[in-house]
């Protein structure tokens, strides 16, 4: 039986996915070169295919289609997919602070793949949820030095957590965007199966810093390539959004 999902077309799929990485629409509608009305019309059509009345919540619901379902995820992947085994990827380096990366959907060469977390809810206020380590400070959300010194830090702990295989700590060290979208279970569980694909860290070279000045308080993007002894090279992007005068990891991608 054809699942919901699967009669949204790409672009539909393309804009739910904007959507959770913390676009809204007049930004989707920059990002794609396309107008707000085009925008607006793709997220109605999702929403009455997926029988829902929020377009956060057809998001959501394409999220948990598509890890539940791997073949399903991403976009159509563009060339051929490269030996898992070969030579590093080229990475596209920084373009400066404003630019934005769009983050891969394609663990390594394989359609196997999982998308841990997305922006969303960025601008919700609320207590913070503490993490279970302490966390790099940031003073301000401005693309000051120390502002991405401290970016850089807190992604870094989160990836050591990550390749100890704390799931539990490093959910508790997300952002709180992050932890009303992903439950600690289904964090851990997607965890360890993208784990078992990977294997163990080999090694691990941060590659680009950049910042996006979206509201509220704009966010860094940080991307880094990886050695895992299983699949070989691939690039991880953490996006971190301000939380408590600190940063926190909201999104998690690896391709």
């Amino acid at each position: 039986m054809t699942q919901p999902h699967q009669s949204l077309t790409e672009k539909e799929k393309e804009t739910l996915r904007l959507l959770l990485q913390g676009y809204e629409v007049k930004s989707m509608a920059r990002h794609l070169g396309l107008s707000v009305h085009t925008i607006n019309e793709r997220l109605r059509d999702a929403r009455r295919k997926l029988g829902t009345s929020s377009s956060r919540e057809a998001a959501r619901l394409l999220r948990e289609a598509e890890a539940q379902d791997p073949e399903l995820l991403g976009d159509k992947p563009l060339g051929d997919a490269p030996d898992s085994a070969a030579a590093p990827p080229q990475l596209q380096p920084a373009q400066g602070r404003g630019s934005t990366r769009r983050a891969g959907w394609i663990v390594g060469g394989s359609v196997m793949s999982l998308s841990l977390a997305l922006i969303a809810l960025l601008s919700m206020s609320g207590p913070n949820l503490a993490p279970s380590v302490p966390f790099t400070t940031a003073t301000a959300v401005s693309p000051t030095p120390a502002a991405e010194a401290a970016a850089i830090d807190a992604a870094q702990q989160f990836l050591a957590l990550v390749d100890r295989n704390d799931w539990s700590a490093s959910w508790q060290a997300t952002h709180k965007s992050f932890q009303l979208l992903n439950s600690v279970e289904w964090w851990s569980a997607g965890s360890a199966k993208l784990r078992g694909e990977l294997g163990t860290i080999q090694s691990r070279e941060l590659v680009t810093v950049n910042f996006r000045p979206a509201p509220p308080n704009g966010y860094w993007t940080i991307t880094f390539k990886a050695q895992y002894s299983k699949k070989g090279y691939v690039t991880e992007t953490l996006s971190l959004a301000s939380e408590n005068h600190g940063w926190r990891v909201a999104a998690f991608t690896v391709d």
